[in-house]
């Protein structure tokens, strides 16, 4: 169990995956729109996405040239909401 945990956190740990996962909280994009949304170059992009794909956050599928990721570990959503949420308070 411990083990499991500290994968998440670890997986969680980066602020740019964070931010991939919030905006990815709004429904599926692909890669132009999450680099639309998120300032960060395409490689960099690419590799915090392919490390919550394999972690088990993300899924995705293929259209055409495009890859769409969703979120299919909604733990992770709930997790990070409610450790942005308390950081929130605290600051206020």
């Amino acid at each position: 169990m411990f083990e499991s945990a500290a994968e998440i956190f670890r997986v969680m740990s980066a602020p740019m995956r964070l931010k991939i996962i919030s905006s990815l909280c709004h429904g599926e994009k692909n890669v132009g729109e999450l680099l639309g949304e998120i300032d960060t170059t395409q490689p960099n992009m690419s590799q915090h996405l392919n490390t919550l794909y394999k972690a088990g956050v993300l899924g995705k599928r293929r259209d055409g040239v495009q890859i769409f990721y969703r979120i299919v570990n909604d733990r992770v959503v709930s997790l990070c909401r409610a450790v942005c949420t308390q950081i929130a308070i605290e600051s206020a």
